[in-house]
């Protein structure tokens, strides 16, 4: 029989039991809310098991989106050098402090807490982030990635737990049924990798749905002249009609049928080629052969946005 593991002797503070999220939650006049994503963990196991499988380090520097009540922060301090913890709602932003210097009052220096949108915030105070730890909400959970990688690019690692099918199309691999946007956009920045699953009772209230872990790992972008913005309107543009050759899914794209074919000969692909069997080096290869009739930066535009 598999047994649950206790607690870690390197641990400085108190974890949060389910009763003392729900006394905080009251105390505070907190309903979780479905806009928000706001399913809050209340198993100790499960927030051991994501600071574990992050890999981080008295060295690092984390982010953390949507700490809510802390307890996944109350996890991290112990064992990371600082958490700039990232919240949207103002009356859990103002209360963490709060909550970790009860809980852990000898690492309360080490927490930063940010009132911001995660997908708009322009950068974190402090050391620059190592590293990004978090339950991320379910309804932003991509694009949340997307803007953090972007924005940060010293995050070398990212561990993260979203709804389990977000986190089969981010790690898909080309070919793939659920490979598409994600899975595209992702790879410009890291591996990607499932880590677990994580059930639904971990959570209050629990969710609808299952949860999993993704395992990003920061690698180099495609070598490529094509702009990233650019890049990423082919991607766009190609899952916008996923189930048409690229001859017929880039044709706004490119300007019409014959100038997508051009560009796709160019870059060295079958025009009858789908968009799920081409990985990020074949998007930014097309990128690069895009028509000059379109001032750089347009093309990111054309197609519907689907980064979800």
């Amino acid at each position: 029989m598999t047994q649950t593991p206790g607690p870690d002797p390197s641990d400085r503070s108190r974890l949060l039991t389910p009763s003392d999220v729900r006394a905080l939650a009251e105390r505070f006049g907190i309903r979780p809310t479905k806009t928000l994503g706001q399913n809050f963990v209340i198993d100790h196991g499960t927030v051991r098991r994501i600071v574990r499988a992050s890999g981080v380090t008295g060295e690092d520097v984390v982010v953390e989106v949507g700490p809510g009540l802390g307890s996944l922060t109350l996890a991290l301090l112990p064992h990371v050098r600082r958490v700039t913890a990232v919240e949207i709602d103002p009356v859990l932003a103002e209360a963490l402090p709060g909550t970790v210097a009860d809980h852990a009052p000898d690492l309360a220096d080490r927490l930063t807490v940010v009132h911001g949108d995660a997908m708009r915030v322009t950068g974190v105070p402090g050391p620059a982030p190592t590293a990004l730890v978090a339950n991320l909400p379910y309804n932003v959970s991509v694009p949340v990635l997307l803007h953090l990688l972007e924005l940060l690019p010293t995050l070398e690692r990212v561990l993260v737990m979203v709804q389990s099918e977000v986190a089969d199309r981010i790690t898909a691999a080309p070919g793939g049924r659920v490979y598409g946007v994600p899975s595209a956009k992702i790879a410009w920045y890291a591996s990607a990798r499932r880590a677990g699953a994580v059930g639904r009772n971990v959570f209050w209230p629990a969710p609808n749905v299952d949860s999993g872990l993704v395992e990003l790992v920061r690698r180099p972008a495609p070598g490529t002249t094509a702009a990233r913005e650019d890049v990423f309107g082919v991607v766009d543009a190609a899952f916008a009609q996923r189930r048409k050759t690229l001859r017929a899914a880039l044709s706004g794209w490119a300007g019409s049928p014959a100038a997508a074919e051009t560009a796709l000969r160019a870059a060295g692909i079958d025009p009858r080629t789908r968009g799920e069997s081409l990985g990020i080096e074949g998007f930014a290869a097309i990128a690069e052969h895009a028509p000059e009739t379109f001032s750089p930066g347009s093309r990111s535009r054309r197609g519907r946005r689907a980064d979800a």
